[in-house]
Protein backbone atom coordinates (compact mmCIF):
# COMPACT_ATOMS: atom_id res chain seq x y z
CA UNK A 1 0.00 0.00 0.00
CA UNK A 2 1.52 3.85 -0.89
CA UNK A 3 0.05 6.71 1.04
CA UNK A 4 0.29 10.36 -0.80
CA UNK A 5 -0.29 13.27 1.46
CA UNK A 6 0.01 16.94 0.66
CA UNK A 7 -1.67 19.58 3.62
CA UNK A 8 -0.22 22.78 5.01
CA UNK A 9 2.95 22.28 6.94
CA UNK A 10 2.35 22.06 10.81
CA UNK A 11 4.11 19.86 13.73
CA UNK A 12 3.33 16.50 14.19
CA UNK A 13 2.26 14.90 10.82
CA UNK A 14 4.53 12.24 10.63
CA UNK A 15 3.36 10.68 13.77
CA UNK A 16 -0.35 11.51 13.26
CA UNK A 17 0.19 9.30 10.34
CA UNK A 18 2.57 6.65 11.52
CA UNK A 19 1.02 6.21 14.30
CA UNK A 20 -2.14 5.16 12.74
CA UNK A 21 0.16 2.34 10.77
CA UNK A 22 1.54 1.02 14.08
CA UNK A 23 -1.38 0.24 15.43
CA UNK A 24 -2.22 -2.13 13.10
CA UNK A 25 1.54 -3.30 13.20
CA UNK A 26 1.82 -1.53 9.64
CA UNK A 27 5.73 -2.33 8.89
CA UNK A 28 6.58 1.08 7.07
CA UNK A 29 9.11 0.42 4.25
CA UNK A 30 9.98 3.67 3.20
CA UNK A 31 8.84 7.19 4.06
CA UNK A 32 9.53 10.35 2.54
CA UNK A 33 8.92 13.93 3.00
CA UNK A 34 9.38 17.49 1.08
CA UNK A 35 8.70 20.54 2.90
CA UNK A 36 8.09 23.90 1.00
CA UNK A 37 8.74 26.36 3.81
CA UNK A 38 8.39 29.58 1.82
CA UNK A 39 4.62 27.90 0.45
CA UNK A 40 3.84 26.12 3.84
CA UNK A 41 3.39 23.21 1.91
CA UNK A 42 4.07 19.63 3.55
CA UNK A 43 4.57 16.20 1.12
CA UNK A 44 4.72 12.65 1.82
CA UNK A 45 4.88 9.45 0.40
CA UNK A 46 4.57 6.09 2.90
CA UNK A 47 5.08 2.53 1.38
CA UNK A 48 3.63 0.05 3.80
CA UNK A 49 3.84 -3.86 3.55
CA UNK A 50 0.63 -5.06 3.06
CA UNK A 51 1.17 -8.56 4.49
CA UNK A 52 2.56 -6.61 8.09
CA UNK A 53 -1.28 -5.61 9.11
CA UNK A 54 -1.98 -7.74 12.34
CA UNK A 55 -5.56 -5.94 11.99
CA UNK A 56 -7.91 -4.85 10.18
CA UNK A 57 -6.41 -2.86 7.39
CA UNK A 58 -9.69 -1.84 5.74
CA UNK A 59 -10.31 0.03 9.38
CA UNK A 60 -6.57 1.60 8.72
CA UNK A 61 -7.32 3.23 5.27
CA UNK A 62 -10.92 4.33 7.03
CA UNK A 63 -8.36 6.05 9.78
CA UNK A 64 -6.15 7.47 7.14
CA UNK A 65 -8.86 8.94 5.70
CA UNK A 66 -10.53 10.37 8.76
CA UNK A 67 -6.84 12.12 9.63
CA UNK A 68 -6.37 13.16 5.95
CA UNK A 69 -9.66 15.77 6.44
CA UNK A 70 -8.47 16.74 9.55
CA UNK A 71 -5.61 17.97 8.36
CA UNK A 72 -7.44 19.15 5.33
CA UNK A 73 -5.11 17.24 3.33
CA UNK A 74 -4.89 15.92 -0.25
CA UNK A 75 -4.82 12.14 0.39
CA UNK A 76 -4.60 9.43 -1.97
CA UNK A 77 -4.29 5.49 -0.94
CA UNK A 78 -3.06 3.03 -3.57
CA UNK A 79 -2.72 -0.22 -3.82
CA UNK A 80 0.18 -1.10 -5.54
CA UNK A 81 -0.03 -4.78 -6.16
CA UNK A 82 -2.63 -3.42 -8.79
CA UNK A 83 -0.79 -2.74 -12.27
CA UNK A 84 -2.13 -0.50 -14.37
CA UNK A 85 -2.79 -0.63 -18.03
CA UNK A 86 -0.77 1.52 -20.33
CA UNK A 87 -1.46 2.38 -24.29
CA UNK A 88 1.93 3.29 -26.10
CA UNK A 89 1.11 5.77 -29.13
CA UNK A 90 3.96 5.60 -31.57
CA UNK A 91 4.72 6.70 -35.57
CA UNK A 92 7.67 5.46 -37.42
CA UNK A 93 10.50 5.69 -34.87
CA UNK A 94 11.47 2.61 -33.49
CA UNK A 95 14.05 3.21 -30.59
CA UNK A 96 11.44 4.72 -28.17
CA UNK A 97 9.19 1.95 -28.45
CA UNK A 98 12.06 -0.62 -28.07
CA UNK A 99 13.11 0.52 -24.80
CA UNK A 100 10.00 0.84 -23.12
CA UNK A 101 9.09 -2.95 -24.22
CA UNK A 102 11.93 -4.40 -23.50
CA UNK A 103 12.20 -2.92 -20.01
CA UNK A 104 8.71 -4.11 -19.44
CA UNK A 105 9.74 -7.16 -20.69
CA UNK A 106 12.17 -7.31 -17.79
CA UNK A 107 10.20 -6.18 -15.59
CA UNK A 108 11.18 -2.69 -14.96
CA UNK A 109 7.85 -1.29 -15.68
CA UNK A 110 5.65 -2.80 -13.31
CA UNK A 111 2.32 -2.40 -15.80
CA UNK A 112 0.60 -3.97 -18.73
CA UNK A 113 0.58 -3.07 -22.02
CA UNK A 114 -2.46 -4.37 -23.67
CA UNK A 115 -2.10 -1.74 -27.25
CA UNK A 116 0.00 -0.11 -29.49
CA UNK A 117 -1.73 2.64 -31.47
CA UNK A 118 -0.13 4.21 -34.34
CA UNK A 119 -0.85 6.67 -37.17
CA UNK A 120 1.35 4.33 -39.40
CA UNK A 121 1.73 1.08 -39.78
CA UNK A 122 5.87 0.73 -39.73
CA UNK A 123 5.95 -0.46 -36.61
CA UNK A 124 3.43 -3.23 -36.67
CA UNK A 125 6.36 -5.81 -36.44
CA UNK A 126 7.70 -4.51 -33.65
CA UNK A 127 4.27 -5.18 -32.17
CA UNK A 128 3.85 -8.86 -33.17
CA UNK A 129 7.48 -9.41 -31.87
CA UNK A 130 6.29 -8.62 -28.56
CA UNK A 131 2.72 -10.30 -28.60
CA UNK A 132 1.04 -6.90 -28.14
CA UNK A 133 -2.25 -5.83 -30.32
CA UNK A 134 -1.10 -3.05 -32.92
CA UNK A 135 -4.15 -0.36 -34.08
CA UNK A 136 -3.49 1.86 -37.08
CA UNK A 137 -5.68 5.01 -37.32
CA UNK A 138 -4.66 6.55 -40.87
CA UNK A 139 -4.69 9.67 -39.21
CA UNK A 140 -5.90 13.01 -41.64
CA UNK A 141 -6.81 16.36 -40.67
CA UNK A 142 -10.37 16.29 -42.14
CA UNK A 143 -10.76 13.10 -40.39
CA UNK A 144 -8.70 13.40 -36.60
CA UNK A 145 -12.00 14.28 -35.18
CA UNK A 146 -13.51 11.11 -35.72
CA UNK A 147 -10.40 8.81 -35.69
CA UNK A 148 -9.73 10.07 -32.01
CA UNK A 149 -13.41 8.99 -31.37
CA UNK A 150 -12.55 5.48 -32.22
CA UNK A 151 -9.02 5.33 -30.59
CA UNK A 152 -10.85 6.98 -27.31
CA UNK A 153 -13.48 3.47 -27.50
CA UNK A 154 -10.60 1.30 -28.14
CA UNK A 155 -8.79 3.24 -25.15
CA UNK A 156 -11.89 2.73 -22.83
CA UNK A 157 -12.67 -0.97 -23.65
CA UNK A 158 -9.32 -2.04 -22.42
CA UNK A 159 -9.53 -0.19 -19.38
CA UNK A 160 -6.06 2.26 -20.18
CA UNK A 161 -4.96 3.99 -17.05
CA UNK A 162 -2.07 5.56 -19.25
CA UNK A 163 -1.31 7.15 -22.67
CA UNK A 164 2.78 7.33 -23.41
CA UNK A 165 3.20 8.98 -26.24
CA UNK A 166 6.57 7.71 -27.51
CA UNK A 167 7.43 9.68 -30.49
CA UNK A 168 4.08 10.16 -31.42
CA UNK A 169 3.73 12.89 -34.00
CA UNK A 170 0.15 13.77 -33.76
CA UNK A 171 -0.92 17.03 -31.51
CA UNK A 172 -3.64 15.86 -29.81
CA UNK A 173 -7.03 17.71 -29.53
CA UNK A 174 -7.31 19.41 -26.25
CA UNK A 175 -10.92 16.99 -25.68
CA UNK A 176 -9.20 13.98 -25.88
CA UNK A 177 -6.15 15.39 -23.46
CA UNK A 178 -8.65 16.05 -21.01
CA UNK A 179 -10.34 12.67 -20.96
CA UNK A 180 -6.36 10.92 -20.56
CA UNK A 181 -3.95 10.87 -18.47
CA UNK A 182 -0.55 11.16 -20.91
CA UNK A 183 3.14 11.26 -21.09
CA UNK A 184 5.22 12.70 -23.96
CA UNK A 185 8.82 13.26 -24.72
CA UNK A 186 10.17 16.61 -25.87
CA UNK A 187 13.51 16.91 -27.85
CA UNK A 188 14.76 19.62 -25.79
CA UNK A 189 15.53 20.87 -22.11
CA UNK A 190 12.18 22.75 -22.27
CA UNK A 191 11.56 25.11 -22.66
CA UNK A 192 14.39 26.28 -25.35
CA UNK A 193 14.41 25.19 -29.17
CA UNK A 194 10.47 24.55 -29.57
CA UNK A 195 8.96 23.78 -32.90
CA UNK A 196 10.87 22.20 -35.82
CA UNK A 197 14.34 20.88 -36.70
CA UNK A 198 14.98 21.57 -32.76
CA UNK A 199 19.15 20.03 -33.17
CA UNK A 200 19.36 22.51 -35.84
CA UNK A 201 18.73 25.49 -34.05
CA UNK A 202 20.93 24.17 -31.16
CA UNK A 203 23.48 23.67 -33.58
CA UNK A 204 23.22 27.15 -35.22
CA UNK A 205 22.98 28.52 -31.77
CA UNK A 206 26.22 26.73 -31.09
CA UNK A 207 24.70 25.28 -27.41
CA UNK A 208 27.27 23.38 -25.36
CA UNK A 209 24.23 21.21 -23.40
CA UNK A 210 21.09 19.18 -25.21
CA UNK A 211 18.75 17.80 -23.52
CA UNK A 212 15.04 16.30 -23.49
CA UNK A 213 12.55 16.24 -21.25
CA UNK A 214 9.11 14.10 -20.28
CA UNK A 215 6.17 15.65 -19.26
CA UNK A 216 2.65 15.30 -18.55
CA UNK A 217 0.02 16.58 -21.37
CA UNK A 218 -1.81 19.26 -21.37
CA UNK A 219 -3.78 20.97 -23.89
CA UNK A 220 -1.46 23.81 -23.91
CA UNK A 221 1.51 22.13 -26.07
CA UNK A 222 4.88 21.14 -24.70
CA UNK A 223 3.74 23.13 -21.44
CA UNK A 224 2.45 20.29 -18.98
CA UNK A 225 4.14 19.30 -15.94
CA UNK A 226 7.70 18.37 -16.10
CA UNK A 227 8.52 14.78 -14.59
CA UNK A 228 12.51 14.04 -16.20
CA UNK A 229 14.37 15.70 -17.59
CA UNK A 230 18.31 15.06 -18.67
CA UNK A 231 21.44 16.56 -20.47
CA UNK A 232 24.55 15.91 -22.16
CA UNK A 233 27.68 18.37 -23.14
CA UNK A 234 28.71 18.57 -26.51
CA UNK A 235 30.89 20.49 -28.38
CA UNK A 236 31.63 22.78 -31.62
CA UNK A 237 32.97 19.11 -32.91
CA UNK A 238 29.44 17.67 -32.77
CA UNK A 239 27.67 17.50 -36.27
CA UNK A 240 24.04 17.86 -36.57
CA UNK A 241 23.62 14.32 -36.82
CA UNK A 242 25.49 13.39 -33.94
CA UNK A 243 23.82 15.84 -31.71
CA UNK A 244 20.42 14.21 -32.90
CA UNK A 245 21.91 10.47 -31.97
CA UNK A 246 22.57 12.17 -28.73
CA UNK A 247 19.44 13.43 -28.24
CA UNK A 248 17.85 10.43 -29.14
CA UNK A 249 19.69 8.76 -26.59
CA UNK A 250 18.40 10.93 -23.88
CA UNK A 251 14.57 10.94 -25.04
CA UNK A 252 14.90 7.37 -24.24
CA UNK A 253 16.11 7.43 -20.64
CA UNK A 254 14.03 10.26 -19.31
CA UNK A 255 10.47 9.11 -21.08
CA UNK A 256 11.50 5.87 -19.61
CA UNK A 257 12.48 7.21 -16.33
CA UNK A 258 9.39 9.48 -16.05
CA UNK A 259 6.59 6.55 -17.05
CA UNK A 260 8.62 4.48 -14.53
CA UNK A 261 7.84 7.18 -12.16
CA UNK A 262 4.30 7.45 -12.55
CA UNK A 263 3.49 3.89 -12.18
CA UNK A 264 5.29 3.37 -8.97
CA UNK A 265 3.17 6.04 -7.75
CA UNK A 266 6.23 8.34 -6.69
CA UNK A 267 4.71 11.79 -8.49
CA UNK A 268 2.80 14.07 -6.43
CA UNK A 269 1.28 17.23 -8.70
CA UNK A 270 0.98 20.49 -7.35
CA UNK A 271 -0.17 22.95 -9.56
CA UNK A 272 1.92 22.91 -12.44
CA UNK A 273 4.91 21.32 -10.23
CA UNK A 274 5.81 17.69 -9.70
CA UNK A 275 7.25 16.53 -6.54
CA UNK A 276 9.21 13.43 -7.19
CA UNK A 277 10.44 11.01 -4.82
CA UNK A 278 12.50 8.55 -4.72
Amino acid sequence: MIIQLSCADRPGIVSRITGIISNVDGNIISLEQHVESDKNLYFMRVVIDDDSFSHSRNQCIANLESEGKKLDAQLSIIDNSIRMNVAIFVTKEAAPLYDLLIKHQAGELHCHIPLIISNHVDLESIATQFNIPFFHFDIQPNNKHEQEKDIQRIIDSHNIDLLVLARYMQILSPEFVNNNTSINIHHGFLPAFKGNRPYHQAWKRGVKIIGASAHYVTKDLDEGPIIAQDVVSVTHHHSVKDMIQAGRDIERRVLTSAVKAHLEHRIILHNQRTIIFH
